[in-house]
Protein backbone atom coordinates (compact mmCIF):
# COMPACT_ATOMS: atom_id res chain seq x y z
CA UNK A 1 0.00 0.00 0.00
CA UNK A 2 2.84 2.50 0.83
CA UNK A 3 4.56 1.59 -2.19
CA UNK A 4 1.31 2.52 -4.10
CA UNK A 5 0.71 5.72 -2.58
CA UNK A 6 3.95 6.89 -3.26
CA UNK A 7 4.70 5.64 -6.64
CA UNK A 8 1.53 7.47 -7.11
CA UNK A 9 2.39 10.75 -5.85
CA UNK A 10 5.75 10.31 -8.20
CA UNK A 11 3.62 9.82 -11.09
CA UNK A 12 1.17 13.07 -10.65
CA UNK A 13 4.43 15.12 -9.96
CA UNK A 14 6.46 14.02 -12.90
CA UNK A 15 3.34 14.02 -14.88
CA UNK A 16 2.60 17.82 -13.85
CA UNK A 17 6.28 19.14 -14.13
CA UNK A 18 6.19 18.28 -17.78
CA UNK A 19 2.91 19.59 -18.86
CA UNK A 20 2.12 23.10 -19.73
CA UNK A 21 -1.68 24.89 -19.22
CA UNK A 22 -3.72 26.96 -20.96
CA UNK A 23 -4.31 30.60 -19.04
CA UNK A 24 -7.81 30.34 -19.04
CA UNK A 25 -7.66 27.22 -17.18
CA UNK A 26 -5.60 29.08 -14.24
CA UNK A 27 -7.47 32.55 -14.61
CA UNK A 28 -10.53 34.15 -14.81
CA UNK A 29 -11.54 37.47 -16.28
CA UNK A 30 -12.51 39.78 -13.48
CA UNK A 31 -15.89 40.95 -13.64
CA UNK A 32 -17.23 37.76 -15.53
CA UNK A 33 -18.15 35.08 -12.63
CA UNK A 34 -21.27 33.57 -11.35
CA UNK A 35 -24.01 34.72 -9.31
CA UNK A 36 -25.70 32.58 -6.73
CA UNK A 37 -29.63 33.11 -6.43
CA UNK A 38 -31.66 31.35 -3.74
CA UNK A 39 -35.51 30.92 -3.42
CA UNK A 40 -37.89 29.83 -0.81
CA UNK A 41 -40.69 27.25 -1.41
CA UNK A 42 -42.95 24.70 -1.36
CA UNK A 43 -42.64 21.21 -2.73
CA UNK A 44 -45.83 19.18 -3.56
CA UNK A 45 -47.22 16.07 -4.48
CA UNK A 46 -44.94 13.99 -1.90
CA UNK A 47 -46.71 10.47 -1.09
CA UNK A 48 -46.25 11.39 2.65
CA UNK A 49 -43.02 12.39 3.53
CA UNK A 50 -43.58 15.65 3.62
CA UNK A 51 -43.23 18.05 6.56
CA UNK A 52 -44.79 17.10 9.45
CA UNK A 53 -46.96 20.70 10.17
CA UNK A 54 -47.14 20.62 13.68
CA UNK A 55 -42.99 20.83 13.67
CA UNK A 56 -42.65 22.84 10.78
CA UNK A 57 -44.95 25.93 11.58
CA UNK A 58 -43.25 27.48 8.50
CA UNK A 59 -44.31 25.65 6.21
CA UNK A 60 -48.20 25.43 7.26
CA UNK A 61 -47.64 29.30 7.02
CA UNK A 62 -46.19 28.97 3.35
CA UNK A 63 -48.88 26.75 2.65
CA UNK A 64 -51.65 29.00 3.89
CA UNK A 65 -50.50 32.13 2.31
CA UNK A 66 -50.37 30.31 -1.17
CA UNK A 67 -53.46 28.79 -0.70
CA UNK A 68 -54.92 32.49 -0.07
CA UNK A 69 -53.23 33.82 -3.03
CA UNK A 70 -55.28 31.48 -5.03
CA UNK A 71 -58.44 32.60 -3.22
CA UNK A 72 -58.42 29.64 -0.93
CA UNK A 73 -59.23 30.44 2.60
CA UNK A 74 -58.25 28.02 5.25
CA UNK A 75 -57.11 29.83 8.23
CA UNK A 76 -60.57 30.05 9.60
CA UNK A 77 -63.54 27.89 9.51
CA UNK A 78 -67.38 28.46 10.45
CA UNK A 79 -69.27 26.12 12.07
CA UNK A 80 -72.35 27.67 12.23
CA UNK A 81 -73.93 31.23 12.05
CA UNK A 82 -74.02 31.69 15.98
CA UNK A 83 -70.61 29.97 16.68
CA UNK A 84 -67.61 32.30 16.19
CA UNK A 85 -65.25 30.81 13.54
CA UNK A 86 -62.32 28.57 14.95
CA UNK A 87 -58.70 28.24 13.36
CA UNK A 88 -58.28 25.47 10.99
CA UNK A 89 -55.85 22.53 11.72
CA UNK A 90 -54.01 21.46 8.05
CA UNK A 91 -52.96 17.91 8.82
CA UNK A 92 -51.25 16.69 5.22
CA UNK A 93 -48.13 15.14 4.65
CA UNK A 94 -47.71 15.85 1.14
CA UNK A 95 -46.28 19.33 1.04
CA UNK A 96 -42.29 20.00 2.16
CA UNK A 97 -40.66 23.53 2.66
CA UNK A 98 -37.16 23.73 0.34
CA UNK A 99 -34.96 26.10 -0.40
CA UNK A 100 -34.14 26.40 -3.87
CA UNK A 101 -30.10 27.48 -5.03
CA UNK A 102 -28.87 27.82 -8.25
CA UNK A 103 -25.47 29.99 -9.97
CA UNK A 104 -26.66 32.40 -12.65
CA UNK A 105 -23.45 32.21 -15.64
CA UNK A 106 -23.11 35.77 -16.57
CA UNK A 107 -23.04 34.84 -19.95
CA UNK A 108 -26.91 33.67 -19.56
CA UNK A 109 -29.90 36.31 -20.69
CA UNK A 110 -33.43 36.34 -20.14
CA UNK A 111 -35.75 33.42 -21.50
CA UNK A 112 -33.02 30.95 -20.85
CA UNK A 113 -33.10 27.91 -18.36
CA UNK A 114 -30.72 26.50 -15.71
CA UNK A 115 -30.69 23.39 -13.52
CA UNK A 116 -31.55 24.13 -9.71
CA UNK A 117 -31.12 22.29 -6.47
CA UNK A 118 -33.76 21.82 -4.41
CA UNK A 119 -32.89 21.03 -0.31
CA UNK A 120 -35.63 20.34 2.20
CA UNK A 121 -35.93 22.74 5.54
CA UNK A 122 -38.09 21.13 7.22
CA UNK A 123 -38.55 17.15 8.49
CA UNK A 124 -39.70 15.32 5.51
CA UNK A 125 -38.04 12.39 4.57
CA UNK A 126 -38.02 12.29 0.86
CA UNK A 127 -38.42 14.79 -1.77
CA UNK A 128 -38.95 11.39 -4.22
CA UNK A 129 -42.07 12.20 -7.09
CA UNK A 130 -42.66 16.08 -5.62
CA UNK A 131 -42.98 19.15 -7.45
CA UNK A 132 -41.68 22.57 -7.00
CA UNK A 133 -44.52 25.27 -7.12
CA UNK A 134 -43.78 28.46 -8.88
CA UNK A 135 -40.44 30.33 -6.92
CA UNK A 136 -38.54 33.59 -7.11
CA UNK A 137 -35.36 33.57 -7.00
CA UNK A 138 -32.82 36.22 -5.65
CA UNK A 139 -29.47 37.17 -5.24
CA UNK A 140 -27.92 39.37 -3.07
CA UNK A 141 -29.27 42.98 -4.13
CA UNK A 142 -32.73 41.72 -3.44
CA UNK A 143 -33.62 41.24 -7.05
CA UNK A 144 -35.70 38.75 -9.03
CA UNK A 145 -33.46 37.24 -11.52
CA UNK A 146 -35.09 33.52 -12.17
CA UNK A 147 -38.49 31.74 -11.56
CA UNK A 148 -38.06 27.94 -10.77
CA UNK A 149 -40.84 25.53 -11.12
CA UNK A 150 -41.24 21.54 -12.41
CA UNK A 151 -40.46 18.26 -11.00
CA UNK A 152 -37.58 17.17 -8.73
CA UNK A 153 -35.75 14.74 -9.25
CA UNK A 154 -34.07 12.55 -6.49
CA UNK A 155 -31.32 9.93 -6.43
CA UNK A 156 -31.38 8.79 -3.10
CA UNK A 157 -33.98 7.03 -1.36
CA UNK A 158 -34.96 6.19 1.84
CA UNK A 159 -36.99 2.84 2.80
CA UNK A 160 -37.48 1.21 6.28
CA UNK A 161 -40.17 -0.41 8.47
CA UNK A 162 -40.17 -0.61 12.65
CA UNK A 163 -36.99 -2.36 12.44
CA UNK A 164 -34.14 -1.57 10.22
CA UNK A 165 -34.22 1.34 7.52
CA UNK A 166 -32.48 0.99 4.40
CA UNK A 167 -30.66 4.23 2.76
CA UNK A 168 -28.65 5.40 -0.13
CA UNK A 169 -27.53 8.67 -1.05
CA UNK A 170 -29.78 12.25 0.32
CA UNK A 171 -33.48 11.69 -0.70
CA UNK A 172 -34.24 15.08 1.19
CA UNK A 173 -32.58 17.15 -1.62
CA UNK A 174 -32.35 17.03 -5.53
CA UNK A 175 -32.29 18.92 -8.82
CA UNK A 176 -34.70 19.77 -11.88
CA UNK A 177 -32.51 20.29 -14.72
CA UNK A 178 -33.62 23.12 -16.31
CA UNK A 179 -35.93 24.04 -13.68
CA UNK A 180 -35.71 27.81 -13.47
CA UNK A 181 -36.79 30.17 -16.26
CA UNK A 182 -34.51 33.61 -16.25
CA UNK A 183 -36.03 36.79 -15.91
CA UNK A 184 -33.43 39.53 -15.45
CA UNK A 185 -29.80 39.91 -17.10
CA UNK A 186 -26.92 40.33 -14.92
CA UNK A 187 -25.50 43.55 -15.47
CA UNK A 188 -22.40 44.21 -17.26
CA UNK A 189 -20.50 42.81 -20.38
CA UNK A 190 -17.57 42.61 -22.79
CA UNK A 191 -18.22 45.57 -24.47
CA UNK A 192 -18.31 47.84 -21.69
CA UNK A 193 -14.92 47.07 -20.44
CA UNK A 194 -12.27 49.35 -21.31
CA UNK A 195 -9.57 46.74 -19.75
CA UNK A 196 -9.39 42.99 -19.37
CA UNK A 197 -8.30 42.01 -16.41
CA UNK A 198 -7.31 38.71 -15.39
CA UNK A 199 -7.02 37.20 -12.49
CA UNK A 200 -4.86 33.96 -11.26
CA UNK A 201 -7.26 31.29 -9.05
CA UNK A 202 -4.01 30.37 -7.33
CA UNK A 203 -1.86 33.36 -7.01
CA UNK A 204 1.70 33.61 -7.63
CA UNK A 205 4.51 35.76 -8.54
CA UNK A 206 6.09 33.33 -10.83
CA UNK A 207 2.64 31.57 -12.80
CA UNK A 208 2.07 35.91 -13.17
CA UNK A 209 5.41 36.16 -15.17
CA UNK A 210 4.97 33.57 -17.22
CA UNK A 211 1.51 34.52 -18.63
CA UNK A 212 2.79 38.08 -18.85
CA UNK A 213 5.80 36.88 -21.36
CA UNK A 214 3.53 34.36 -22.93
CA UNK A 215 0.89 36.81 -23.55
CA UNK A 216 3.13 39.72 -25.18
CA UNK A 217 5.23 37.36 -26.79
CA UNK A 218 2.03 35.90 -28.92
CA UNK A 219 0.99 39.63 -28.91
CA UNK A 220 4.63 40.97 -30.61
CA UNK A 221 3.58 38.25 -33.36
CA UNK A 222 0.17 38.57 -33.69
CA UNK A 223 -0.73 42.83 -33.07
CA UNK A 224 2.62 43.81 -33.68
CA UNK A 225 2.41 45.49 -29.66
CA UNK A 226 3.02 44.83 -25.77
CA UNK A 227 -0.60 44.39 -24.62
CA UNK A 228 -0.32 42.99 -21.36
CA UNK A 229 1.27 44.38 -18.18
CA UNK A 230 1.03 42.99 -14.40
CA UNK A 231 -0.83 45.29 -11.74
CA UNK A 232 -0.03 42.64 -8.79
CA UNK A 233 1.27 39.01 -8.38
CA UNK A 234 -2.54 38.39 -9.79
CA UNK A 235 -4.28 40.47 -11.28
CA UNK A 236 -2.91 41.14 -15.14
CA UNK A 237 -4.54 43.93 -17.04
CA UNK A 238 -4.60 43.23 -21.55
CA UNK A 239 -4.88 46.22 -23.60
CA UNK A 240 -7.40 44.82 -26.41
CA UNK A 241 -6.67 46.22 -29.60
CA UNK A 242 -9.39 47.97 -31.44
CA UNK A 243 -10.05 46.16 -34.42
CA UNK A 244 -10.48 42.70 -32.48
CA UNK A 245 -13.49 41.75 -30.82
CA UNK A 246 -13.64 40.74 -27.06
CA UNK A 247 -14.72 37.34 -27.31
CA UNK A 248 -12.39 36.45 -30.43
CA UNK A 249 -9.30 38.20 -28.29
CA UNK A 250 -9.96 36.26 -25.04
CA UNK A 251 -10.32 32.65 -27.33
CA UNK A 252 -6.58 33.78 -28.17
CA UNK A 253 -5.37 34.46 -25.23
CA UNK A 254 -7.49 31.04 -23.32
CA UNK A 255 -5.35 28.95 -25.69
CA UNK A 256 -1.86 29.99 -24.88
CA UNK A 257 -0.11 27.69 -22.72
CA UNK A 258 2.27 27.99 -19.78
CA UNK A 259 3.62 26.17 -16.73
CA UNK A 260 2.33 27.32 -13.80
CA UNK A 261 4.63 27.52 -10.56
CA UNK A 262 3.14 25.55 -7.42
CA UNK A 263 4.74 26.45 -3.76
CA UNK A 264 6.34 23.98 -1.66
CA UNK A 265 3.77 22.15 0.19
CA UNK A 266 3.27 18.79 1.59
CA UNK A 267 -0.36 17.63 2.47
CA UNK A 268 -0.92 15.41 5.40
CA UNK A 269 -4.46 14.08 5.88
CA UNK A 270 -4.34 12.09 8.91
CA UNK A 271 -7.72 10.70 9.43
CA UNK A 272 -7.29 9.03 5.85
CA UNK A 273 -3.50 8.47 5.98
CA UNK A 274 -3.49 10.63 2.76
CA UNK A 275 0.15 12.21 1.93
CA UNK A 276 0.65 14.67 -0.77
CA UNK A 277 4.53 15.53 -1.78
CA UNK A 278 4.56 18.90 -4.07
CA UNK A 279 6.99 18.68 -6.89
CA UNK A 280 9.19 21.18 -5.35
CA UNK A 281 9.47 19.74 -1.88
CA UNK A 282 13.04 19.07 -0.78
CA UNK A 283 14.92 17.37 1.96
CA UNK A 284 18.30 18.43 3.61
CA UNK A 285 20.29 15.12 3.73
CA UNK A 286 19.31 13.46 7.16
CA UNK A 287 19.21 9.66 8.75
CA UNK A 288 15.93 8.53 9.74
CA UNK A 289 14.72 5.27 11.04
CA UNK A 290 11.61 4.24 12.59
CA UNK A 291 9.86 1.37 14.48
CA UNK A 292 6.88 0.10 15.63
CA UNK A 293 6.55 -0.57 19.25
CA UNK A 294 3.33 -3.24 19.86
CA UNK A 295 2.11 -3.75 23.24
CA UNK A 296 -0.68 -6.55 23.33
CA UNK A 297 -2.26 -6.87 26.64
CA UNK A 298 -4.88 -9.97 26.98
CA UNK A 299 -7.08 -11.07 29.85
CA UNK A 300 -7.82 -15.02 30.81
CA UNK A 301 -9.59 -15.05 33.39
CA UNK A 302 -9.50 -18.57 35.22
CA UNK A 303 -12.53 -19.97 37.28
CA UNK A 304 -10.93 -22.01 40.92
CA UNK A 305 -13.03 -24.67 42.13
CA UNK A 306 -12.72 -25.76 45.75
CA UNK A 307 -11.96 -29.46 46.27
CA UNK A 308 -14.54 -31.67 47.38
CA UNK A 309 -16.37 -31.65 50.60
CA UNK A 310 -14.71 -28.67 51.83
CA UNK A 311 -15.73 -25.29 52.59
CA UNK A 312 -14.51 -23.36 49.63
CA UNK A 313 -16.48 -21.08 47.14
CA UNK A 314 -15.84 -21.36 43.36
CA UNK A 315 -14.55 -17.77 42.69
CA UNK A 316 -12.88 -16.35 39.47
CA UNK A 317 -9.26 -15.70 39.71
CA UNK A 318 -7.93 -12.87 37.07
CA UNK A 319 -5.14 -13.55 34.64
CA UNK A 320 -3.11 -10.51 32.26
CA UNK A 321 -0.83 -11.67 29.77
CA UNK A 322 1.22 -8.81 28.44
CA UNK A 323 3.07 -9.13 25.32
CA UNK A 324 5.66 -6.24 23.99
CA UNK A 325 6.84 -6.35 20.68
CA UNK A 326 9.10 -3.78 18.67
CA UNK A 327 9.50 -4.73 14.83
CA UNK A 328 12.84 -3.97 13.67
CA UNK A 329 13.97 -1.27 11.45
CA UNK A 330 16.48 0.13 9.09
CA UNK A 331 17.98 3.33 8.94
CA UNK A 332 17.67 4.91 5.91
CA UNK A 333 19.38 8.30 4.57
CA UNK A 334 17.16 10.86 2.48
CA UNK A 335 17.99 13.69 0.57
CA UNK A 336 15.50 15.47 -1.35
CA UNK A 337 17.70 16.48 -4.65
CA UNK A 338 14.21 15.10 -6.34
CA UNK A 339 10.79 13.56 -5.72
CA UNK A 340 12.20 11.11 -6.78
CA UNK A 341 15.00 10.60 -4.56
CA UNK A 342 12.79 11.53 -1.62
CA UNK A 343 10.22 8.77 -2.71
CA UNK A 344 12.45 6.16 -3.36
CA UNK A 345 14.46 7.38 -0.32
CA UNK A 346 10.66 6.58 1.67
CA UNK A 347 10.28 3.27 -0.01
CA UNK A 348 13.43 2.06 1.29
CA UNK A 349 12.21 1.88 4.77
CA UNK A 350 8.77 0.32 3.95
CA UNK A 351 6.53 2.44 6.27
CA UNK A 352 2.38 2.56 6.32
CA UNK A 353 0.91 5.72 5.36
CA UNK A 354 0.84 6.75 9.36
CA UNK A 355 4.49 6.16 9.24
CA UNK A 356 5.27 8.81 6.36
CA UNK A 357 2.92 11.17 8.29
CA UNK A 358 5.18 10.74 11.46
CA UNK A 359 9.13 11.17 10.04
CA UNK A 360 7.72 14.51 7.93
CA UNK A 361 6.42 16.01 10.56
CA UNK A 362 9.68 14.91 12.50
CA UNK A 363 11.79 16.07 9.55
CA UNK A 364 10.06 19.39 9.50
CA UNK A 365 10.95 20.07 13.41
CA UNK A 366 13.99 19.15 12.63
CA UNK A 367 14.47 22.04 10.26
CA UNK A 368 15.44 19.59 7.33
CA UNK A 369 12.01 19.85 4.79
CA UNK A 370 12.33 22.81 3.12
CA UNK A 371 8.25 22.97 2.25
CA UNK A 372 5.49 24.16 4.05
CA UNK A 373 3.88 21.69 6.27
CA UNK A 374 -0.41 21.43 5.67
CA UNK A 375 -2.15 19.14 8.18
CA UNK A 376 -5.86 18.78 7.06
Amino acid sequence: MTRFLLALVLILSAASAQAAVRIKDIADIKGLRENQIVGYGLVIGLNGTGDTLRNAPFTEQSLQSMLENMGINVRNETTSTTNPPRPTTLRTRNVAAVMVTADLLPSIGPGERMDVTVSSLGDATSLLGGTLVMTSLRAADGAVYAVAQGAVTVAGYSVGGQAQNVSQGTPTAGRIPNGALVEREVQGSLHEMEFLVLELKNPDFVTATRILDAVNRYAGGRYRSQIAFERDYRTIVLSKPRYVGPVRFLAEIGELTVEPDTPARVVINERTGTVVIGRDVRISTVAVTHGNLTVRVTELPVVSQPAPFSQGQTVVVPQTVVEANEAGSQVAILSGVDLQRLVRGLNQIGLKPSGIIAILQAIKTAGALQAEVIVQ
